[in-house]
């Protein structure tokens, strides 16, 4: 596996080394050793599959509140997305930074988000399928999340939404996210 960092501080986009042969290819998609030896999070407390209809679908920003942040690694399985990941954590050199990338069936790359980042993402494909491995257990009431189109952070999304769920559209503000009530950490 190549980690290769991206603009916001702790976050790696994974390009997998695929071994191939006449029969097709395998390639390690996770190594507890390569991730502890570059000092990232190794527990996996559950695994997530996320499918979406049409393309232009948004679902996010999402995150989870202390004690309950959690790490990600994301990967598309079918289709393709663009994946987003902000940085909330207001002690970071990228706080309220974003970054965005193609992640897609094709091109097997996957992207590790650390704790205190919220994600989304778009799909560009109908029928997308995307998996996760989450590091900690998901618990309802540490949900949260800041709007897709919040001011605070200009993300570009790819394509015109097509679909967004009543929830991703009406999280609240970033600066409302900072109450006590909303608190991201």
């Amino acid at each position: 596996m190549n980690f290769v960092a991206t603009r916001l501080a702790g976050a790696f986009l994974i390009e997998i080394e695929p071994h191939e042969d006449e029969r097709g290819s395998f390639a390690r998609t996770w190594c507890g050793r390569e991730f502890a030896a570059r000092g990232l999070v190794i527990e996996i407390a559950q695994c997530s599959l996320s499918t979406n209809k049409r393309a232009g679908t948004v679902r996010g920003l999402h995150f989870q509140r202390a004690p309950h942040d959690e790490v990600k690694l994301v990967r598309c399985q079918r289709g393709a997305i663009f994946d987003v990941i902000v940085d909330l954590r207001p002690d970071s050199a990228t706080f309220r930074r974003w970054q965005g990338f193609e992640l897609s069936a094709d091109n097997h790359r996957e992207l590790y988000v650390p704790q205190g980042f919220a994600h989304g993402f778009q799909t560009l494909t109908d029928d997308a399928e995307i998996f996760y491995q989450i590091s900690e257990y998901y618990v309802s009431e540490a949900a949260g999340g800041v709007r897709w189109d919040d001011p605070a952070f200009r993300v570009v999304w790819p394509l015109p939404i097509s679909t967004i769920s009543d929830k991703d559209r009406h999280w609240p503000d970033f600066q409302s996210a900072l109450q006590p009530e909303h608190s991201v950490s």
